[in-house]
């Protein structure tokens, strides 16, 4: 069967989202994977680097038709089809934290960054994905925080077939965003929740910190956080702790 995308693999690059923003056409979705990514980026302008073996780097572009207000639940679409993929190669608790990161029993196994261009009657989505593979010990002592590594719960695959596993489950879920936009699995989302009924600290765009009960999504995919003063919506920020509540 056809793949329903065009794959390159390339040794090493600076960052396989940049490669694909900077492409001026996309005739049909494009899958980037490489090897080794010396300049790849988290939200925020973060610096994430992958040596070679170590993590997989990739990137999927697509073209959408959805409206520009809604992509920002773009990271959410993405992070169901990641962590769909990673159970069904065997990874069966992962779970997601808002808004885009994939963990195992609290700590970090991946992130991915969205990054969007304008195009002649589309919107081009570059969707870049990184996945620690091994090395967990080394990753502890760099980054000073727990983190989770594949090999910890199944034998590394192949890197282009998993990178291909998950692209697959990218595309079904961004076509399920088309037809019926962020409540094609909004659904799932909440059952992928990490933090679901958590007491969590929310440190917002602005640096002020909001602590609420993380109680699922709003329809544009904002956080709902149930705070003494109410219920809160959060759109910009990060998690910075969360508890039982």
């Amino acid at each position: 069967m056809e793949q329903g995308y065009e794959l390159r693999q390339v040794t090493r690059c600076g960052s396989t989202n940049s490669v694909l923003l900077a492409e001026r056409s996309l005739a049909r979705p494009v899958l980037l994977v490489a090897g080794e990514q010396t300049a790849g980026r988290g939200r925020r302008g973060r610096r994430w680097h992958s040596a070679p073996g170590a993590g997989l780097t990739f990137s999927l572009a697509v073209a959408l038709r959805r409206p520009l207000r809604e992509l920002a639940a773009l990271p959410l679409v993405a992070g169901v089809a990641v962590a769909r993929a990673l159970r069904t190669v065997g990874v069966a608790r992962a779970a997601l934290k808002w808004p885009n990161d994939i963990l195992v029993d609290g700590a970090k196994l991946g992130g991915i960054l969205v990054e969007t261009r304008s195009m002649s009657g589309a919107i081009k989505a570059v969707i870049g994905v990184g996945i620690n593979l091994r090395g967990a010990a080394a990753l502890r002592t760099r980054l000073r925080r727990d983190v989770a590594v594949l090999e910890q719960f199944i034998p590394v695959p192949d890197q282009a077939l998993l990178a291909g596993s998950i692209a697959d489950a990218l595309l079904a879920s961004l076509a399920a965003f088309e037809a019926q936009g962020l409540d094609a699995v909004r659904a799932e989302w909440d059952r992928l929740d990490a933090h679901a009924g958590q007491k969590l600290r929310v440190r917002l765009a602005d640096g002020r910190v909001l602590t609420g009960v993380a109680s699922g999504l709003e329809a544009d995919g904002a956080l709902r956080l149930a705070t003494r003063g109410g219920m809160r919506a959060v759109r910009s920020g990060r998690v910075i702790s969360a508890r039982a509540a």
